[in-house]
């Protein structure tokens, strides 16, 4: 990781620098993971659960941000951050970017085309990026 890609982003206005809490770095974890789940539940709606599983993500890429001692308000950026928290390469990052157009789409503007295949494969990117977020805030 470039030590001061993210310190960077911060200069620029991208990024704000904040401490790192723990404790915040666990719960949001723990979200990530509780919607997940709720991703994986078949009797869900399409939607409810792709928006179930975009959450998780979001929350799981903050986490590893905030484990940085960095915050976003910007979604876009706290998924293309994975490249410096997590190591992720282009392509895993710009699925979840794709996933967070499709959100974008359903909030703002009604429409949500979602197809089965791509609820699976953002829940199993998730997956990764919960348990790759997990490793990195255990090793240290």
């Amino acid at each position: 990781m470039p030590p001061n890609a993210l310190e960077n982003l911060a200069r620029i206005g991208q990024l704000k620098v904040e401490p790192r809490n723990d404790a915040e770095v666990r719960r949001m974890l723990d979200m990530a993971r509780i919607r997940l789940a709720d991703a994986q539940i078949g009797s869900l709606s399409a939607e409810g659960r792709f928006t179930s599983a975009y959450n998780a993500a979001h929350a799981a890429a903050l986490a590893a941000l905030r484990w940085h001692g960095y915050r976003s308000e910007n979604r876009y950026t706290v998924f293309q951050c994975l490249t410096h928290t997590l190591n992720w390469p282009a392509h895993q990052w710009r699925a979840l970017d794709m996933a967070h157009q499709k959100r974008n789409l359903a909030e703002y503007e009604g429409y949500l085309e979602i197809e089965e295949s791509q609820i699976t494969q953002l829940c199993i990117l998730v997956t990764d990026l919960i348990e790759n977020t997990t490793k990195m805030t255990e090793a240290l």
